[in-house]
């Protein structure tokens, strides 16, 4: 392992502007055994060692992790890494203790015991170790957070970072206080990571972090050895006999996506049957059998992991020959983080949707909400009359309901603006009474389900267009394909080449900033030949007719994003 007063002289060479680069490659060929780095890396590691806080959005299996340590090794001092999940956080561990001459790597959990969390926390202050790495609720101790400024964190790493956006699709409202814990540290340099990364994300990621004049990177969306396909079906059972039997003809190993709990077990043990080695993978499994799922996969003990969106997150194998998708996801957002599960090793490898409009609705049924009312005006007046900052913990115990509805109920006030985050706890605006903080919250409430329709419809556009599909799934987050990718399902029957569209004069361009008149400032996700999808921040996507937008002049250009 390198030393302390070794990575701090690292540090000091590397900030020389013009020795910066040579610097990085020889750390990633000495420390991690990189001979070489992908376009973008080189560029976000050089922009977090000039100190700009960076968004770096590039697909699952790119590299991202590389920029967090090979920055992390050439700052001088400590590097915290949030990352979501404790099998995540022992995998990036592990991952940086096989690099033989790497900074050591420790982790903070609730599945290690104090003594194991006591030689953590040495490790780190002894300089022993570079990174840290702990789930956002750790954050959320005011001893953390404290002993981590007495640290002097320099790097402050957001992983899976859409998780902080309410229009990503693994929203976690402990990511909520980030911003905060950042300002308790002093403002070190904020990293953020995503592999799924939209506009809408993108600008929420950038305002919750308080990220300052930073340097967003995207790169790679476009995964040329995935073969893109949906197959229509107008029967469940016919649905179910066609998975099975794709599932049969496929190379091994690979992934199956369905919607419920009882789904996995039902198409595991019919794949089972079919002398297919699989195993069912959901949230309701016990840590041991996750995790026993989890390894077998990746030992390649098993043919097919069936799961629901709870399974893949981090997960790093590289040979999965295909991910197909028994249902529909609830948006684009999940599904490219899904499918991007697949061919990471650049071989050719399958991605195959299986579509029954039908299955729409329990999508719509999972994102119906309707806020308790009462509830909320309960816990509002309990945050008013508290003359402190009130801990959530312990307003959950006072008002007695769980922890997870309160969390759900305070989301609400943080998005209405109603409630702010303090270092010792959650304080009510004071100007807001109990009935306006309702109302606002019902409203962010609602709003929030509009946005989570309009992402469904956009999951519905992708599955039911002729156009070529590497072209919608790119220009949804932003990225031109020149023209049909040729490894598509509506490449191949030629529907992709029918319409396909020409819009370089236009003045909707992806990612341009316009106003609606009746729904405000928006952000152009696509353009087709004879229509506009826009994202309106209170309202989500809309698609409209290009004709009446030039003819009603019904979006005004801005000069720039804002984001």
């Amino acid at each position: 392992m390198t030393t302390a007063s070794t990575r701090a002289q690292a540090a000091d060479e590397a900030l020389t502007t013009g020795q910066m680069n040579s610097d990085i490659r020889r750390v990633a060929r000495e420390y991690f055994g990189w001979e070489s780095l992908r376009p973008g890396q080189l560029e976000a590691i050089v922009g977090v060692l000039e100190g700009h806080d960076s968004l770096v959005v590039m697909p699952t299996g790119y590299g991202k992790s590389a920029v967090y340590q090979l920055a992390g090794a050439l700052v001088n001092g400590p590097t915290v890494v949030v990352s979501p999940l404790i099998a995540l956080q022992a995998d990036q561990v592990a991952g940086i203790r096989s690099r033989r001459r790497a900074p050591d790597a420790a982790a903070i959990n609730s599945a290690q015991n104090d003594r194991q969390n006591d030689e953590a926390w040495r490790s780190l202050s002894t300089g022993n170790s570079e990174y840290l790495f702990l789930a956002p609720e750790q954050l959320a101790k005011d001893d953390v957070v404290d002993r981590l400024r007495e640290l002097r964190v320099q790097l402050f790493v957001v992983d899976e970072a859409h998780c902080v956006s309410s229009w990503g699709h693994d929203f976690r409202p402990d990511y909520l206080r980030l911003g905060d814990v950042i300002d308790r540290l002093g403002r070190p340099t904020v990293l953020a990571l995503t592999a799924t990364g939209s506009a809408p994300v993108r600008e929420e990621i950038l305002e919750r972090l308080k990220m300052r004049e930073p340097r967003v990177l995207t790169r790679g969306f476009d995964r040329p050895n995935l073969r893109l396909e949906v197959v229509r079906h107008s029967e469940d059972s016919a649905k179910r006999d066609a998975v099975v039997g794709q599932i049969a003809n496929l190379p091994k190993p690979g992934l199956l996506y369905v919607a419920t709990r009882r789904d996995t077990e039902r198409f595991a043990s019919e794949l089972n049957e079919r002398g297919i080695r699989a195993t069912a993978y959901h949230g309701g499994l016990n840590a041991a059998e996750r995790r026993t799922a989890h390894e077998s996969f990746l030992a390649d003990e098993v043919d097919v992991v069936v799961a629901t969106s709870a399974f893949g997150m981090g997960i790093d194998k590289p040979n999965v020959r295909f991910v197909l998708h028994a249902a529909v996801t609830d948006s684009i957002d999940s599904y490219y983080q899904e499918i991007g599960r697949a061919g990471r090793d650049g071989e050719a490898a399958t991605v195959t949707l299986h579509y029954r409009s039908e299955d729409l609705g329990l999508r719509t049924f999972f994102t119906a909400r309707t806020p308790d009312k009462a509830a909320l005006t309960q816990a509002f007046a309990a945050l008013t009359a508290a003359k402190e900052p009130v801990r959530p913990g312990a307003l959950a115990r006072d008002l007695g309901i769980s922890s997870r509805k309160l969390t759900g109920l305070l989301n609400l006030f943080v998005e209405a603006g109603v409630l702010e985050s303090r270092p010792r706890g959650l304080k009510a605006v004071r100007s807001t009474t109990p009935a306006d903080a309702v109302r606002l919250a019902v409203e962010a409430s609602e709003s929030r389900e509009r946005i989570e329709h309009s992402r469904l419809a956009m999951m519905r556009g992708y599955a039911e267009t002729r156009a070529c599909r590497r072209v919608v799934l790119l220009g949804y987050f932003g990225d031109e394909l020149s023209e049909p990718c040729r490894n598509c399902d509506t490449c191949s029957d030629g529907s992709a080449f029918e319409a396909a569209p020409e819009n370089a004069d236009s003045p909707f361009l992806p990612d341009t900033h316009v106003r609606h008149g009746e729904w405000g400032e928006g952000t152009v996700m696509s353009i087709d030949d004879d229509r506009i999808t826009v994202f309106f921040e209170s309202e989500g996507y809309k698609v409209l007719s290009l004709d009446a937008v030039q003819e009603r002049g019904l979006l005004e250009t801005l000069a720039a994003n804002p984001a």
